[in-house]
This record gives C-alpha cells, structure tokens and sequence, in this order.
C-alpha cells in the first residue's frame, strides 16, 4: 500500500513539475514584454538581461501611443480593433446559439446533413476562399469600412459545433415545462437556453475574440486607410520603421495584449468550466 503510495505521489509530482516547467515557458516571453516595455534600447540589448528596468522608462508608452510620427494614430486602431472584434463575437455567439439550438433540440429532416455540411466548411482553409471574398466585399464597395471588416466573420462553424455539442445533452424535460407552461421558443431560447450556457458561452466569446483581436490577413486586404487599420497592421508599420526603438516597440505589444488579459480573467471561471465540458464531451 505504501509503495503503490509512494509511486502515486512521484507521478503526480513529476507531473507538477513539468506543468510548472511548461509553464514558465509559456509566461516568460509576456513577462519580458512588459518588462521589457519599461526599458530603454539598450537596457533590453544588454547582456545579461536584467528582467527588472533600473527606472521605468514611461516614454515608451507615449511613443508607442502617439507613433513615429506623433498623430496618435495607434488609438484609433486600438478602437476600429474592438469594435470588429466586439461585433464578431456577439453575433458569432447568437448565430451559433440559435444554429446549435436548433440542430440540438428540433427533429427534422436532414438535420445530421445539414450538420455535417456546416462542419465540412470548417476543412476548408481561409487563404482558400479569401480572393473570392475579396472580390465580393470589392463589388459590394465594402472596402475600408467597418462593414468590409465584419461582414465575412459573422459566425463560424466552430461556433456551430461547440453550441451544438453542449445543448444537445442539454435536459428536454426543462424544455418541455417550459413549452406547458406557455413559453413560446424565443422565450425558452432568451430566458433558459441562454443563461444556462453561459460557460461555452464564455468559452467561445473568448476564442472569437482573441480570433478576431489578432486577425491581420483580411485587415491587410480590405483597408486602405490609416484610420481604418487594426492593431496588428499599426504593429508591422510600427516594427517596420527605422526611427523606432525596442522599447517602444515592446510598449505597443503591451498595449494590445491588455485587452486580452483583462478579458480572459475576468471570464476565467466560465473558461475553465466551459473548455472541460468541451472536453468531455468530444
């Protein structure tokens, strides 16, 4: 019994062990990010790296804010950003609730193929239909606007599938009351599906947006203008000039990873519960 012990407990700390190590490989770079976003040039090039600044050099964050050529220009890109990525992720939660709803919860014919068939799109690369995209938003003059920018992500066929997977073990005898008692399908939808499944809920909202967030390739198509432009296309211009230094450049990085953070904490117990019902139920 003390041997069999004795070995569960070298497993589990093994385990921890390589879970810390993993970790702390994953952390690290962020950690120097920011540390690094309080250092001056040559600060971060010394060598070796002092992970704490000697003093917090704040000017890299005007820099990063105000950019090379001082027209703040980076705020505007951090709104057009949140906007796209704020849009996306609400209809790509109701547009998936109501599709997973309905292919969870109705009996018709050709529900599977009609699954199945969303689930086919999600085989097919982006880089595969981005010209014919293009040339749509293009017919449509939807370029450099926020609608060009939206418009192709509405929902997604991830969407689909984890709203599915969680409401069809959802219980049909809460559902059936409800029908009894009155509700009509909107209601049930609204007042019990809803506030049921706030953990995929979460879970997909924060993968949507982090998506969306961190999405360059279809910016990079359909925007001309600065003013229009999302944080990772302000990040490669920023990089790319030669009168910007490494701290600032680390500030910019900063700055757009914020958001992500704070939006991850905050939903973080709905994350973590969502993610392992996922799991479990693949």
């Amino acid at each position: 019994m003390e041997k069999h012990k004795l070995k569960f407990n070298l497993a589990d700390t093994l385990i921890w062990i390589f879970l810390g190590v993993f970790a702390i490989i994953i952390i690290a770079p962020i950690i120097f990010m920011f540390c690094a976003s309080f250092m001056t040039s040559n600060e971060i090039l010394k060598m070796p790296f002092s992970w704490i600044p000697k003093s917090f050099y704040y000017q890299n964050y005007i820099h990063a804010f105000s950019g090379n050529d001082g027209t703040y220009i980076y705020i505007r890109n951090i709104l057009n950003s949140f906007i796209v990525a704020s849009i996306v992720t609400v209809t790509t939660i109701l547009l998936s609730a109501i599709t997973g709803y309905g292919l969870a919860k109705f009996k018709f014919k050709g529900r599977n193929f009609v699954f199945m068939l969303i689930m086919a799109t999600m085989m097919i690369p982006f880089e595969a239909i981005m010209v014919p995209l293009y040339l749509v938003i293009t017919k449509l003059g939807l370029q450099d606007s926020y609608t060009g920018l939206i418009l192709p992500f509405l929902t997604n066929a991830f969407g689909v599938f984890m709203m599915r997977q969680y409401l069809i073990t959802f219980p049909d005898e809460l559902l059936d009351a409800a029908r009894i008692d009155g509700a009509s399908e909107l209601k049930i939808f609204w007042k019990i599906i809803m506030p049921n499944s706030l953990p995929v809920v979460a879970t997909l909202g924060i993968l949507t947006f982090r998506s969306e967030w961190d999405n360059m390739l279809w910016p990079l198509l359909v925007v001309q203008s600065e003013e229009m432009k999302t944080i990772p296309l302000y990040i490669v211009k920023f990089t790319a000039e030669k009168h910007t230094n490494e701290g600032a450049m680390m500030a910019v990085a900063a700055i757009a990873s914020i958001p992500m953070i704070i939006l991850f904490f905050a939903l973080s117990k709905y994350f973590v519960s969502g993610a392992s019902l996922h799991a479990s139920r693949k």
